[in-house]
């Protein structure tokens, strides 16, 4: 294998093992950013020594030895500093004990291990951006280069984010454990949201010349799984996960050859991810199984479940999705729910039902700056033949969207509405 190959190779390794590796170290050393340290050092080592060894048999076994021995001696190193030498004893002889194998070293613990992790990462105590991007780093394995060219902002930003993070978990001396009881429940809400927050992102590019960014979907929705199969019981868990298949099986059609969006109503459905679409739906009906059916993300899985059923744009029950958004406003209302609400009875009742919500939304401040309200606005207007309001909104959208690819498709339609006024 060529030097080239190796480093490939080390990377996939990392890619796929990192988290489990940090999560393991996490639970032995009680701390996440000496974990995260340990686990670069083994990193490091094997990008000295893998090109002339090559790759072991059990890559992620060696990380994990490596790791526990720079573990051994971080503890023993701490333990003399604090004179703690019956912690010492305790620790090493527990290192000790675990075995090299990667399985092994987990103790059968590995599940228990990223859950912490996961639950760990999301704290509360961290701002939301501090989530995502310890999210990221810890679990899904990127870069602090590849954080910041996903979100469009300095490398330098993320990193002191990555850092301030680790700190104030350190500060706050959060404990890496899953939470019981409703701690574990608001926990689990925010581990949810981080996770959507991403897949987001990724799905439609809130600035910069790319309408997606499918390495982030593809990152959210492999945390959903491993949440899924760590928490099997939760419904949003399994509600989330299918709202996401379900949206990812879109991807191919969104776009067309040039880049450009391409709107639900107007995508190839054959070129819809067929596979994700069944992933989805059996993950919805095991949401709705374990009781979940009015959960937000079980809701929202079942209004993209409406269209992914739909054969055509056509065939599309309307009316069903006007009332499951009734429920999720009820549950769950915002501003934005309302918007696609509005949407949703635009279609089922007429643009004019549709633009008394809408209207409400304007009135209310609550939007200001939201650009996807002009652009709902500009298109129930001109469906309404009011061309010369629509041309304004669409105007209007166009000035606030940070997206470039959505900017001309805007300003493309305004120029459309005036000319037929």
């Amino acid at each position: 294998m060529s030097a080239v190959e190796t480093h490939r190779a080390i990377e996939a390794v990392w890619r796929i093992e990192s988290a489990r590796l940090i999560a393991g170290l996490a639970r032995l050393v009680r701390d996440v950013g000496v974990a995260e340290e340990l686990a670069q050092d083994a990193l490091v080592a094997a990008l000295e020594r893998w090109p002339e060894t090559g790759v072991p048999g059990n890559p992620g076994a060696w990380l994990m030895a490596t790791a526990k021995h720079r573990a051994i001696d971080t503890l023993r190193r701490r333990t003399r500093l604090e004179q703690k030498q019956e912690e010492l004893g305790r620790a090493a002889v527990e290192l000790e004990r675990t075995t090299p194998d990667f399985a092994a070293a987990a103790d059968d613990d590995i599940g228990d291990d990223l859950l912490r992790l996961i639950f760990t990462a999301c704290h509360p105590v961290l701002s939301r951006e501090a989530r995502v991007a310890l999210t990221l780093r810890l679990l899904g394995g990127l870069t602090t280069d590849e954080i910041a060219r996903a979100f469009l902002v300095p490398e330098p930003t993320v990193a002191q984010r990555i850092v301030r993070a680790k700190r104030a978990l350190g500060e706050a001396r959060v404990p890496f454990e899953v939470p019981s009881g409703n701690e574990r429940t608001e926990r689990l809400s925010s581990v949810l949201e981080v996770v959507y927050l991403i897949f987001n992102e990724g799905y439609s590019a809130t600035a910069g010349d790319d309408w997606m960014r499918p390495s982030l979907c593809d990152e959210a929705q492999r945390l959903g799984r491993i949440l899924a199969g760590l928490t099997p019981q939760d419904p949003e868990v399994h509600g989330l996960v299918a709202l996401m298949e379900i949206q990812a099986s879109r991807s191919r059609a969104r776009v067309n050859a040039a880049g450009e969006p391409i709107l639900l109503l107007d995508q190839n459905r054959s070129r819809w991810d067929h596979l994700l679409i069944r992933r989805g739906l059996a993950a919805l009906a095991r949401a709705e199984q374990l009781g979940g059916a009015r959960g937000p993300y079980a809701l929202q899985a079942a209004i993209a479940a409406c269209h992914a059923r739909a054969r055509t744009a056509n065939d599309t029950d309307w009316a069903r999705i006007a009332a499951l958004y009734d429920a999720l406003s009820q549950i769950a209302g915002s501003p934005v729910v309302e918007l696609n609400r509005a949407v949703a009875v635009s279609m089922a009742y007429g643009p004019a039902a549709g633009l008394e919500i809408a209207d409400a939304l304007s009135a209310d401040g609550a939007l200001q700056g939201y650009y996807l309200l002009p652009v709902v606005r500009g298109d129930l207007l001109e469906r309404l033949g009011r061309m010369s309001e629509a041309r304004a909104q669409f105007e209007e959208a166009a000035s606030l969207t940070r997206n470039s690819r959505e900017r001309d498709v805007l300003l493309k339609r305004a120029a459309a509405c005036a000319l037929r006024e």
